[in-house]
């Protein structure tokens, strides 16, 4: 394939380094080039058309090696122009669909196990993004007593999911006026969604005409009840979840002091984290950012790889975080298959519990 600005040549060579550096973690010499790669020129001939790719911003220098190493630019046209996908294969499937469907239907806990596995596989750092739920369907709500002036309000939601809030209530209510006021918002408020619900609670619960004690607790969600459905949002809200950073800690990159620090510091700033995810998850698409394309210093060593995922209203995006050397042929098929079986996953979830 022709690219602006490289012939054939350079397009082959510049491959051929990516290629080398991926495997090997060290810069690609000529020599080595040609004996593995059989490219049909000399090593002087390849010598120079390194130096040529180097001057064009394709490679770099890495101190005084004789070798080269991509940069971010060459790592781009790889995936852009280069790259050759390989399709996932048949026992790599099985074992994410054997780790990922195994265990609790609960959202959270299908991503956290998805974020785990593909990191595992691909020794990378999985990631996750849990979905907003201002468009989750509300199923059911259940009341239960805490205390004598405390009760649960448990959400059951589109997908699995499942939320809680804590309302507080003046004085003892009696459980018929609890068991009423359940049934109350079942009645007004499930199949409608938690944006829905939040815009207009106040006018869907009053002039209801239960008893008094029901009419004091409704009274409180008509109150409080933007409050109340607000907090059941923002455990949410950029919820990331990670797998282990540990299996990066065997990659060369890591062995760098420096680089570990900041790994350890783009794992603790989950908020920024999350808004960089957030924004992925809109394209709609699988989504690739290299080195000093993502415009923060932390992410300048770092390539994140996601694809979103879907159940109805709610979607996220799962993926990994590596350094820019990594294979990307295989990374991008895992990803992109494991948003395949999350999604597969969460509109079973939504069958099931629909």
């Amino acid at each position: 394939m022709a690219l602006p600005g490289l012939n054939e040549r350079e397009r082959r060579i510049l491959e051929a380094v990516i290629q080398t550096y991926v495997e090997t973690a060290q810069p690609a010499g000529s020599r080595s080039l040609a004996h593995k790669f059989g490219l049909g020129v000399s090593p002087a001939n390849i010598r120079n058309t390194m130096s040529d790719l180097e001057e064009k911003g394709y490679l770099f220098h890495p101190h005084a090696s004789a070798g080269r190493v991509p940069t971010d630019v060459a790592y781009r046209v790889y995936v852009d122009s280069l790259i050759a996908f390989r399709p996932l294969g048949a026992t790599e499937r099985r074992r994410l669909t054997a780790q990922i469907a195994t265990g609790g239907s609960a959202v959270e806990a299908i991503l956290r196990r998805a974020a785990q596995s593909l990191g595992v596989i691909t020794q990378e750092l999985g990631i996750a993004l849990g979905p907003r739920l201002d468009n989750a369907i509300l199923e059911g709500v259940q009341l239960i007593r805490l205390s004598s002036e405390r009760l649960l309000v448990a959400l059951t939601l589109s997908a699995g999911a499942v939320r809680t809030i804590f309302v507080d209530v003046r004085g003892e209510i009696a459980d018929p006026a609890i068991a009423e006021v359940t049934r109350v918002l079942n009645e007004r408020l499930a199949g409608l969604t938690l944006r829905q619900i939040r815009s207009s609670l106040g006018d869907r619960l009053r002039d209801l005409g239960p008893t008094r004690e029901a009419s004091d607790l409704l009274n409180v969600f008509i109150e409080e009840g933007d409050q109340l459905f607000d907090s059941a949002l923002e455990s949410d809200d950029d919820a990331v979840m990670l797998g282990q950073a540990s299996v990066l800690a065997g990659q060369p990159e890591f062995a760098s002091i420096d680089n570990m620090r900041k790994l350890v510091a783009l794992t603790e700033t989950r908020e920024k984290l999350g808004e960089l995810l957030r924004r992925r998850s809109e394209t709609g698409r699988v989504s690739i950012t290299i080195g000093n394309e993502h415009n923060d210093p932390k992410l300048a060593n770092f390539t994140v790889v996601t694809a979103p995922y879907h159940a109805g209203p709610l979607s996220g995006v799962i993926g990994v975080i590596g350094p820019t050397r990594m294979p990307y042929d295989k990374i991008i098929s895992l990803v992109t298959h494991t948003s395949e079986l999350v999604t597969d996953l969460l509109k079973e979830n939504s069958r099931v519990h629909g």
